[in-house]
C-alpha cells in the first residue's frame, strides 16, 4: 500500500463516528472522491454511492440490458456508540448506546465525545446499566473530563461518542489497533477501489462498479434497508451482484494475518452459491494461499439485507481483533475480558481485500456459468462408472 493510501486509512480510522452520526466519515470521503474527480451523490436516506453523480445515472447504469453483473461493494460508515440525552449537570451527560459494546470493566472506562464540529472532548462511564439481554450497554452517565470551553458546551442531544483509547489509531508491527475498524476498513476499500476503478475504467459505458456506503448498520442494517427499499436496484435489467466488505469478528479458520476471508455466509444466512464460486475461483487465482473461507458467523452484515430484498450476495472480511471494542483477545490498552479495548487488524489482510475487490472488477468472469468446469468433471466421471450402472 502506498504512503498516500495507507495516510487516508489512518484518517478514516481517526473520524468520529457511530449510528447515526455518521458525517465526518462521510466529509472526509467526499474530499477525497472531488479532489479525485470520482462521482458520487447520496440516497434520501443519507447513504453514499460511489460511481454516479446522481439517482437518475444510478437508474441509468442499472437498466442497461447487459450480460455484465454490476457489483455494488457495501459498507457500513457507523461503528457502535452512544448519543447524548441530557444534562445532568455541568459535567454529568446521560446517554443512550446505539450497537453492541463490551459488558464488563465499563465504570470508569475513557470515551471521547463529538459533535458536529468535530472532538469535543472525553470522560469517563458511571452508572452503567445493560440491555435486558445482558449483552450491550443501554444507557450510561459521561463524567466530563476534558471539553472546550464551558461557553461553547453544546445541547446533550448533539453529542455522541464511543470508546478512547491511547490513540484513535496505532500500529505495532503489521497491527493497526483503532477505536474503530469496523466497517471503517470497508469504507476504506471502497474508497481505494473507487480511485483505481476510475483510472482503468474512465470513460466506459457501463462500467460494473458501485460503491453504497450506508449508515446505521449496527442498529439492523438500517441504511441498507432505506436503500433496498427505494426500489432502484429492483427495476435492474442487468445481473446485480451485492458485495459486502466487512471487517469481521476473528474465528478459528478466519485468522488474523492469514489473509482477507471468502465469506461464505453470516449468522442469518449463507450466500449465493454461484457468484461465491466466482469469488472463490479469484481468489484462487489472484491471493493463491493467502486467503480463507468460513462462514463467519460472529455476527451478521449487510449481505443479509441483500438476500431479504432479493439480490444474490457474496461477502469479503478482514479478521478483527476486539469485535466492537470487546476485550475478546485482549492486547494493549484492553480492560480486561469482555471489557473495553481497541479493535485490531492486520495490513497484509486489508491489502487482499483491494485485491480481491480489484480481482472481482475484472471483464468475462464465469459469472453466467460459474460451475460449469465442475459439470464437465461430473459428466466424466459418470461416462467412466456407467459401465458399472
Amino acid at each position: 500500500m502506498n504512503p498516500r493510501r495507507y495516510s487516508l486509512l489512518t484518517e478514516l480510522l481517526t473520524q468520529p463516528t457511530a449510528p447515526f452520526r455518521e458525517q465526518a466519515v462521510m466529509t472526509l470521503v467526499a474530499s477525497v472522491l472531488k479532489q479525485n474527480g470520482v462521482a458520487f451523490f447520496h440516497d434520501p436516506i443519507g447513504n453514499m454511492i460511489v460511481g454516479c453523480a446522481s439517482a437518475a445515472e444510478y437508474l441509468y447504469l442499472v437498466r442497461q440490458k447487459i450480460a455484465e453483473p454490476l457489483r455494488v461493494f457495501i459498507a457500513h460508515t457507523d461503528h457502535p456508540g452512544f448519543h447524548g440525552l441530557r444534562w445532568l449537570s455541568d459535567s454529568r451527560l446521560k446517554i443512550k448506546w446505539h450497537g453492541g459494546s463490551p459488558t464488563k470493566h465499563l465504570t470508569g472506562s475513557s470515551v471521547w465525545l463529538a459533535g458536529s464540529a468535530g472532538l469535543w472532548g472525553q470522560g469517563q462511564l458511571r452508572q452503567v446499566r445493560l440491555l435486558k439481554s445482558k449483552h450491550a450497554i443501554d444507557t450510561a452517565e459521561v463524567q466530563i473530563i476534558k471539553s472546550a470551553t464551558r461557553a461553547s458546551r453544546p445541547k446533550a442531544n448533539a453529542l455522541f461518542g464511543g470508546f478512547k483509547f491511547r490513540a484513535p489509531v496505532w500500529r505495532s508491527g503489521k497491527k493497526i489497533y483503532t477505536k474503530a475498524a469496523d466497517d471503517l476498513v470497508g469504507v476504506f476499500a471502497i474508497v481505494h477501489t473507487a480511485l483505481d476503478f476510475q483510472k482503468k475504467y474512465r470513460g466506459k459505458r457501463s462500467p460494473p462498479f458501485l460503491g453504497l456506503l450506508t449508515r446505521a448498520e449496527e442498529v439492523g442494517f438500517v441504511g441498507a434497508i432505506g436503500h433496498f427499499d427505494l426500489g432502484w436496484l429492483t427495476s435492474a435489467l442487468r445481473p446485480i451482484v451485492c458485495v459486502s466488505l466487512e471487517t469481521s469478528r476473528t474465528l478459528p479458520g478466519a485468522l488474523i494475518g492469514h489473509g482477507p476471508v471468502v465469506r461464505l455466509g453470516d449468522r442469518r444466512t449463507v450466500f449465493d452459491p454461484d457468484y461465491l464460486k466466482v469469488l472463490t475461483d479469484v481468489a484462487a487465482h489472484s491471493l493463491p494461499k493467502k486467503h480463507q473461507r468460513r462462514v463467519m458467523d460472529g455476527g451478521a452484515c449487510e449481505a443479509t439485507a441483500a438476500t431479504v430484498y432479493g439480490f444474490p450476495a457474496i461477502g469479503i472480511s478482514v479478521p478483527l481483533g476486539n469485535y466492537h471494542n470487546q476485550g475478546l483477545e485482549g492486547g494493549p490498552d484492553c480492560r480486561g475480558a469482555d471489557g473495553p479495548a481497541p479493535e485490531f487488524v492486520h495490513l497484509d489482510d486489508i491489502e487482499g481485500m483491494l485485491r480481491l475487490c480489484q480481482a472481482l472488477l475484472q471483464p468475462k468472469l464465469s459469472w453466467s456459468d460459474p460451475w460449469k468446469p465442475q459439470q464437465h468433471l461430473m459428466q466424466k466421471r459418470l461416462r467412466s462408472y456407467r459401465r458399472l450402472l
